[in-house]
């Protein structure tokens, strides 16, 4: 999973990721197996999903290491979805999305998560290094790709 060639614009892997995950219905299947949903039927009746774009996105998802398919019944042939790492490290983003439509999409929240400490989750983005929450005036752009600046290409 590299940096897509075929992508217009500045390389960078916000629009990588979203080539890979940014469509409606990718997002919300990787919700219901996070939510333990794992089966077709059960993805498709939680998401409202078209069942044959559903299953587009699901084959796409699998076809980029997100998810994985395993066979649980052999006649007739049916299948559930498992997350693969690559899959399970997109739990932050969805709480990261989930806490923003919680505050700016919806009036009131339709569900709220409890951590262990014994309060709803109040999610934030901590540095690993020093452990302090992340503010945007506390980062600083190095771009990494030649030719580009954070302003654009050179």
């Amino acid at each position: 999973m590299g940096m897509r060639d075929e992508l217009p614009g500045r390389p960078c892997s916000v629009a990588a990721t979203l080539n890979l995950i940014g469509e409606k219905w990718s997002l919300l299947a990787i919700r219901e197996i996070i939510f333990g949903n794992k089966r077709f039927d059960m993805i498709a009746r939680n998401t409202g999903a078209p069942r044959d774009r559903l299953a587009v996105r699901l084959r796409g998802l699998e076809a980029a290491g997100i998810i994985a398919r395993r066979q649980y019944s052999e006649h007739p042939a049916r299948y559930e979805y498992e997350l693969t790492q690559a899959g399970q490290e997109l739990r932050p983003v969805l709480l990261t999305i989930r806490a923003w439509g919680d505050k700016w999409a919806v009036d009131t929240p339709p569900a709220t998560f409890g951590h262990n400490c014994g309060e709803d989750l109040d999610a934030a983005v901590v540095c690993r290094n020093c452990g302090a929450e992340v503010n945007a005036d506390d980062l600083k752009m190095r771009v990494l790709t030649p030719g580009w600046t954070r302003e654009g290409p050179c």
